[in-house]
Protein backbone atom coordinates (compact mmCIF):
# COMPACT_ATOMS: atom_id res chain seq x y z
CA UNK A 1 0.00 0.00 0.00
CA UNK A 2 3.06 2.28 1.20
CA UNK A 3 4.62 1.82 -2.11
CA UNK A 4 1.33 2.16 -4.44
CA UNK A 5 0.83 5.96 -2.52
CA UNK A 6 4.49 6.52 -3.47
CA UNK A 7 3.73 5.61 -7.06
CA UNK A 8 0.27 7.79 -7.37
CA UNK A 9 1.80 10.72 -5.81
CA UNK A 10 5.24 10.65 -7.85
CA UNK A 11 2.46 10.97 -10.70
CA UNK A 12 0.53 13.50 -9.36
CA UNK A 13 3.92 15.58 -8.32
CA UNK A 14 4.67 15.58 -12.15
CA UNK A 15 1.63 16.64 -13.30
CA UNK A 16 1.86 19.65 -10.72
CA UNK A 17 5.40 20.20 -11.17
CA UNK A 18 4.28 21.29 -15.43
CA UNK A 19 4.55 24.61 -14.31
CA UNK A 20 8.28 24.71 -13.03
CA UNK A 21 11.23 26.54 -14.83
CA UNK A 22 14.48 25.35 -16.39
CA UNK A 23 17.03 23.52 -14.67
CA UNK A 24 20.45 24.09 -12.90
CA UNK A 25 23.42 22.10 -12.21
CA UNK A 26 24.69 21.45 -8.70
CA UNK A 27 27.95 21.41 -6.37
CA UNK A 28 29.25 19.34 -3.20
CA UNK A 29 28.58 18.91 0.19
CA UNK A 30 28.55 16.27 2.32
CA UNK A 31 26.02 16.41 4.94
CA UNK A 32 27.48 16.35 9.19
CA UNK A 33 25.34 13.66 11.41
CA UNK A 34 23.12 16.10 12.89
CA UNK A 35 21.90 19.13 11.09
CA UNK A 36 19.05 21.94 11.74
CA UNK A 37 15.38 20.98 12.24
CA UNK A 38 12.44 22.66 12.38
CA UNK A 39 11.44 24.57 15.60
CA UNK A 40 10.40 22.58 18.22
CA UNK A 41 6.89 24.33 18.05
CA UNK A 42 6.10 23.44 14.25
CA UNK A 43 4.20 21.18 13.19
CA UNK A 44 5.24 17.85 13.09
CA UNK A 45 5.91 17.45 9.08
CA UNK A 46 4.94 13.44 8.11
CA UNK A 47 5.49 13.99 4.25
CA UNK A 48 8.46 14.39 2.67
CA UNK A 49 8.53 15.04 -1.15
CA UNK A 50 11.80 14.83 -3.46
CA UNK A 51 11.71 15.45 -7.37
CA UNK A 52 14.05 16.18 -10.12
CA UNK A 53 17.10 13.99 -11.64
CA UNK A 54 15.99 10.32 -13.04
CA UNK A 55 19.40 9.43 -12.41
CA UNK A 56 18.73 10.57 -9.02
CA UNK A 57 15.47 9.16 -8.43
CA UNK A 58 16.19 5.06 -8.07
CA UNK A 59 18.19 5.31 -5.34
CA UNK A 60 15.65 7.91 -3.65
CA UNK A 61 13.11 5.59 -4.54
CA UNK A 62 14.99 2.27 -2.97
CA UNK A 63 15.57 4.26 0.44
CA UNK A 64 12.39 5.74 0.77
CA UNK A 65 10.43 2.25 0.42
CA UNK A 66 13.30 0.53 2.21
CA UNK A 67 12.51 3.18 5.55
CA UNK A 68 8.86 3.06 5.11
CA UNK A 69 8.88 -0.72 5.01
CA UNK A 70 11.15 -0.54 8.19
CA UNK A 71 9.58 1.71 10.48
CA UNK A 72 5.75 2.13 9.00
CA UNK A 73 5.03 5.29 11.59
CA UNK A 74 7.20 7.91 12.52
CA UNK A 75 7.19 6.81 16.43
CA UNK A 76 9.02 4.07 14.96
CA UNK A 77 12.41 6.01 14.01
CA UNK A 78 12.31 8.70 17.00
CA UNK A 79 10.09 8.06 20.42
CA UNK A 80 9.51 11.55 20.45
CA UNK A 81 7.83 11.46 16.41
CA UNK A 82 3.92 10.96 16.41
CA UNK A 83 2.62 8.09 15.21
CA UNK A 84 1.76 9.18 11.59
CA UNK A 85 2.23 7.19 8.54
CA UNK A 86 5.66 7.70 6.81
CA UNK A 87 4.81 9.40 3.68
CA UNK A 88 8.49 9.73 1.47
CA UNK A 89 7.23 10.67 -1.92
CA UNK A 90 9.46 10.84 -5.25
CA UNK A 91 8.92 11.99 -8.50
CA UNK A 92 11.45 11.97 -11.74
CA UNK A 93 11.69 14.69 -14.16
CA UNK A 94 14.93 15.92 -14.61
CA UNK A 95 17.42 18.27 -13.17
CA UNK A 96 16.08 21.26 -14.51
CA UNK A 97 12.50 20.47 -12.64
CA UNK A 98 14.19 19.26 -9.50
CA UNK A 99 15.45 23.02 -9.63
CA UNK A 100 12.64 24.75 -10.25
CA UNK A 101 10.41 22.59 -8.05
CA UNK A 102 12.88 23.12 -4.95
CA UNK A 103 12.85 27.26 -5.66
CA UNK A 104 9.26 26.94 -6.13
CA UNK A 105 8.54 25.33 -3.12
CA UNK A 106 6.64 22.40 -4.91
CA UNK A 107 8.87 20.01 -3.15
CA UNK A 108 11.23 19.62 -0.34
CA UNK A 109 14.14 18.52 -1.96
CA UNK A 110 15.09 18.98 -5.98
CA UNK A 111 17.23 16.21 -7.11
CA UNK A 112 19.85 17.29 -9.24
CA UNK A 113 23.36 15.43 -11.70
CA UNK A 114 25.32 18.37 -12.41
CA UNK A 115 26.71 21.59 -10.31
CA UNK A 116 24.32 24.12 -9.05
CA UNK A 117 24.06 27.19 -10.65
CA UNK A 118 24.80 30.36 -9.14
CA UNK A 119 21.48 31.74 -9.96
CA UNK A 120 19.75 28.67 -8.34
CA UNK A 121 21.65 28.50 -5.31
CA UNK A 122 21.24 32.87 -5.19
CA UNK A 123 17.51 32.15 -5.48
CA UNK A 124 16.94 29.31 -2.72
CA UNK A 125 18.77 31.73 -0.60
CA UNK A 126 20.91 31.31 2.72
CA UNK A 127 19.48 28.13 3.81
CA UNK A 128 20.65 26.64 0.87
CA UNK A 129 22.40 23.09 1.58
CA UNK A 130 23.67 20.83 -1.20
CA UNK A 131 23.88 16.73 -0.12
CA UNK A 132 26.12 14.78 -2.45
CA UNK A 133 25.43 11.53 -2.52
CA UNK A 134 27.12 10.03 -5.66
CA UNK A 135 29.76 10.66 -7.91
CA UNK A 136 28.86 10.01 -11.76
CA UNK A 137 30.53 10.26 -15.14
CA UNK A 138 29.01 10.25 -18.50
CA UNK A 139 30.55 7.07 -20.38
CA UNK A 140 30.74 8.06 -23.90
CA UNK A 141 29.59 4.37 -25.47
CA UNK A 142 28.69 2.46 -28.24
CA UNK A 143 26.75 -0.93 -28.74
CA UNK A 144 29.43 -3.30 -27.84
CA UNK A 145 28.71 -4.81 -30.87
CA UNK A 146 29.83 -2.00 -33.12
CA UNK A 147 32.98 -2.85 -35.37
CA UNK A 148 34.95 0.22 -33.80
CA UNK A 149 35.42 -1.62 -30.29
CA UNK A 150 37.27 -3.51 -32.70
CA UNK A 151 39.51 -1.10 -33.90
CA UNK A 152 39.79 1.37 -30.92
CA UNK A 153 39.17 1.84 -27.54
CA UNK A 154 39.21 5.73 -27.28
CA UNK A 155 38.19 9.09 -28.99
CA UNK A 156 39.11 12.40 -28.82
CA UNK A 157 37.45 15.37 -27.50
CA UNK A 158 37.09 17.01 -31.17
CA UNK A 159 36.07 13.82 -32.70
CA UNK A 160 33.26 13.03 -30.12
CA UNK A 161 32.17 16.84 -30.74
CA UNK A 162 32.16 15.93 -34.62
CA UNK A 163 29.82 13.00 -34.11
CA UNK A 164 27.29 14.58 -31.77
CA UNK A 165 27.12 18.00 -33.57
CA UNK A 166 26.69 15.44 -36.80
CA UNK A 167 30.10 16.61 -38.56
CA UNK A 168 30.92 12.95 -39.14
CA UNK A 169 27.45 11.14 -39.63
CA UNK A 170 28.55 7.84 -41.13
CA UNK A 171 30.66 5.42 -38.78
CA UNK A 172 32.87 5.08 -42.13
CA UNK A 173 33.91 8.40 -41.79
CA UNK A 174 35.28 8.07 -38.38
CA UNK A 175 37.27 5.27 -39.93
CA UNK A 176 38.02 4.44 -43.07
CA UNK A 177 37.51 0.91 -42.70
CA UNK A 178 34.06 0.71 -41.08
CA UNK A 179 30.79 0.57 -43.35
CA UNK A 180 28.87 3.74 -44.33
CA UNK A 181 26.58 2.96 -41.53
CA UNK A 182 24.54 5.88 -39.73
CA UNK A 183 25.83 7.21 -36.86
CA UNK A 184 22.81 7.37 -34.66
CA UNK A 185 22.93 9.59 -31.82
CA UNK A 186 21.23 9.20 -28.13
CA UNK A 187 21.45 11.94 -25.82
CA UNK A 188 19.24 12.80 -22.75
CA UNK A 189 15.98 15.14 -23.22
CA UNK A 190 17.36 18.79 -22.55
CA UNK A 191 15.78 19.24 -19.00
CA UNK A 192 18.39 16.40 -17.93
CA UNK A 193 21.57 17.35 -16.28
CA UNK A 194 23.53 14.99 -18.57
CA UNK A 195 22.61 17.59 -21.33
CA UNK A 196 24.16 20.35 -19.77
CA UNK A 197 27.18 18.33 -18.14
CA UNK A 198 28.08 17.12 -21.84
CA UNK A 199 27.59 20.36 -23.50
CA UNK A 200 30.14 22.45 -21.01
CA UNK A 201 32.95 18.97 -21.21
CA UNK A 202 32.53 18.28 -24.68
CA UNK A 203 30.46 20.11 -27.18
CA UNK A 204 31.41 23.79 -26.13
CA UNK A 205 30.28 26.36 -28.36
CA UNK A 206 28.96 23.35 -30.83
CA UNK A 207 25.48 22.42 -30.76
CA UNK A 208 24.36 18.27 -30.87
CA UNK A 209 22.71 17.65 -33.83
CA UNK A 210 18.97 18.07 -34.43
CA UNK A 211 18.80 14.29 -35.44
CA UNK A 212 19.55 12.76 -32.14
CA UNK A 213 17.04 10.93 -29.68
CA UNK A 214 16.97 11.89 -26.37
CA UNK A 215 16.03 10.16 -23.92
CA UNK A 216 13.58 10.64 -20.86
CA UNK A 217 16.60 8.70 -18.22
CA UNK A 218 19.69 7.47 -18.43
CA UNK A 219 18.18 3.91 -17.95
CA UNK A 220 16.69 4.30 -21.26
CA UNK A 221 19.25 6.00 -22.93
CA UNK A 222 21.30 2.77 -21.90
CA UNK A 223 18.80 0.61 -23.08
CA UNK A 224 19.09 2.58 -26.98
CA UNK A 225 22.31 2.74 -27.01
CA UNK A 226 22.40 -1.28 -26.01
CA UNK A 227 19.65 -1.93 -29.15
CA UNK A 228 21.17 -0.50 -31.84
CA UNK A 229 24.29 -1.67 -33.50
CA UNK A 230 25.25 1.70 -34.83
CA UNK A 231 24.66 4.06 -31.83
CA UNK A 232 26.62 6.35 -29.50
CA UNK A 233 25.48 8.25 -26.55
CA UNK A 234 26.79 9.63 -23.30
CA UNK A 235 25.38 6.94 -20.67
CA UNK A 236 25.88 7.32 -17.07
CA UNK A 237 28.51 5.75 -15.49
CA UNK A 238 25.66 4.03 -13.38
CA UNK A 239 23.06 3.18 -15.69
CA UNK A 240 26.33 1.97 -17.94
CA UNK A 241 27.29 -0.44 -14.95
CA UNK A 242 23.43 -1.17 -14.76
CA UNK A 243 22.93 -2.00 -18.29
CA UNK A 244 26.32 -4.30 -18.45
CA UNK A 245 25.44 -6.65 -15.88
CA UNK A 246 24.43 -9.17 -16.98
CA UNK A 247 26.87 -9.15 -20.12
CA UNK A 248 28.49 -6.65 -22.23
CA UNK A 249 25.87 -4.77 -24.38
CA UNK A 250 27.93 -1.26 -23.84
CA UNK A 251 31.22 0.05 -24.92
CA UNK A 252 32.26 3.11 -22.95
CA UNK A 253 35.16 4.69 -25.38
CA UNK A 254 38.24 6.39 -23.36
CA UNK A 255 38.48 10.31 -23.97
CA UNK A 256 41.50 11.66 -24.60
CA UNK A 257 43.26 8.22 -23.48
CA UNK A 258 41.30 8.52 -20.00
CA UNK A 259 39.12 5.76 -19.15
CA UNK A 260 36.01 5.73 -16.69
CA UNK A 261 36.71 4.43 -13.95
CA UNK A 262 36.35 4.61 -9.95
CA UNK A 263 40.12 5.78 -9.96
CA UNK A 264 39.89 8.64 -12.53
CA UNK A 265 36.32 9.47 -11.46
CA UNK A 266 37.14 10.51 -7.92
CA UNK A 267 40.52 12.08 -8.92
CA UNK A 268 39.01 14.06 -11.86
CA UNK A 269 41.20 13.23 -14.26
CA UNK A 270 38.25 11.52 -16.29
CA UNK A 271 36.58 15.27 -16.98
CA UNK A 272 33.41 14.36 -18.16
CA UNK A 273 31.90 14.11 -14.59
CA UNK A 274 29.30 15.03 -12.45
CA UNK A 275 28.04 15.39 -8.75
CA UNK A 276 24.69 13.25 -8.19
CA UNK A 277 22.70 14.86 -5.25
CA UNK A 278 19.84 16.85 -3.28
CA UNK A 279 19.48 20.05 -2.12
CA UNK A 280 17.03 22.69 -0.40
CA UNK A 281 16.99 25.97 0.64
CA UNK A 282 15.61 25.30 4.36
CA UNK A 283 16.24 23.97 7.82
CA UNK A 284 15.47 20.50 7.89
CA UNK A 285 12.69 19.33 9.80
CA UNK A 286 13.00 16.65 12.31
CA UNK A 287 11.42 14.43 9.93
CA UNK A 288 13.47 15.49 6.97
CA UNK A 289 16.92 15.21 9.41
CA UNK A 290 15.90 11.38 9.69
CA UNK A 291 15.41 10.54 6.41
CA UNK A 292 18.70 12.01 5.43
CA UNK A 293 20.66 10.09 8.08
CA UNK A 294 19.30 7.19 6.48
CA UNK A 295 20.34 7.81 2.96
CA UNK A 296 23.50 8.76 4.40
CA UNK A 297 24.00 5.20 6.30
CA UNK A 298 25.07 1.93 5.44
CA UNK A 299 22.15 1.12 4.02
CA UNK A 300 21.94 4.43 1.55
CA UNK A 301 25.78 3.58 0.41
CA UNK A 302 25.46 0.04 -0.46
CA UNK A 303 21.77 1.43 -2.20
CA UNK A 304 24.56 3.76 -4.33
CA UNK A 305 26.72 0.77 -5.21
CA UNK A 306 23.80 -1.27 -6.04
CA UNK A 307 22.97 1.34 -8.59
CA UNK A 308 26.54 1.74 -10.12
CA UNK A 309 27.45 4.76 -8.85
CA UNK A 310 30.51 6.15 -6.67
CA UNK A 311 29.46 7.00 -2.92
CA UNK A 312 30.22 10.11 -2.17
CA UNK A 313 30.12 9.63 1.17
CA UNK A 314 31.66 7.59 4.40
CA UNK A 315 28.55 5.51 6.11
Amino acid sequence: MKKVLTALLATAMLLSLTACGSSAPAVSSAPSGSASSAPGDAAFESSILFCGSTSLYPIISSLASSFTDEYVTWDKVDATFPGDNISIYVAPGGSGVGASAVIDGTCDFGMIARSIKDSEKEALGEGYTEYVVAKDALTVSVNAENPLCGLTDDLSTDTIRQIFSGELSTWNEVDASLPAETINVYIRDLSGGAYEVFQKAIMGDSEVTASATQSASMTELATNIANDPWSIGYAGFGAYNKANQNGQVLFAMKVDGVEANEDSIISGEYTVQRPIMFVTGKALTPSQQAFVDYVFSDVGYKVVEDNGYIPAFTA
